[in-house]
């Protein structure tokens, strides 16, 4: 994730665009604004964003539909619904078939929308840094399954009940 996160918004009403990006211009993200499910898709294609907010009813592609797309795309983007329409079977479709992080109803509370995309940033972030050290260390292990490949025992350490390293000192003279 770069320093400034990237979220793209999604709703076919421009009010809805122009009061989010009224609520959102002081927050420390860059914002990009699509007014269909196929902008968006389109605007993936040359940015791919950290977090995607897309209403539900839209025409010819619903939010729901779009999200399931990006998960598909782009899984390692977030997903957010933000819509009027909140019923309960379209509050677990969102669930189960786009993977949403979260379910917002419109009209939203600025304070709560802040704070929602804020935990949802944080969430990606943190979900990012586990995925990069998972990373290294599957390389650490495959380095040391490496090393006793080529020298058998190397890697057999010796630790005491507390884990720190016992050392023989004969092994100090060789």
């Amino acid at each position: 994730m770069s320093q400034q996160p990237y979220i793209l918004l999604v709703d076919d009403e421009p009010s809805v665009l122009s009061a989010l990006r009224r609520t959102l211009r002081k927050e420390p993200y860059r914002l990009g604004f699509a007014g269909s499910a196929q902008d968006a898709l389109e605007m993936m294609r040359e940015e791919i964003p950290d977090l995607l907010v897309s209403d539900h009813l839209m025409p010819r592609m619903t939010g729901l539909e779009l999200l399931k797309r990006c998960r598909l795309l782009y899984p390692s983007v977030g997903r957010i619904v933000l819509t009027g329409q909140a019923e309960m079977e379209t509050v677990i479709d969102a669930i189960n078939q786009g993977e949403v992080l979260r379910f917002l109803r419109k009209p939203w509370d600025d304070d709560d929308l802040k704070l929602t995309l804020h935990m949802a940033v944080e969430h990606l972030r943190l979900a990012r840094e586990n995925e990069r050290l998972l990373g290294l260390l599957k390389d650490q292990a495959k380095f040391i399954r490496d090393l006793e490949e080529k020298h058998p025992g190397v890697a057999d350490v010796r630790r005491d009940a507390s884990g720190a390293i016992l050392i023989d000192e004969d092994d100090l003279d060789h």
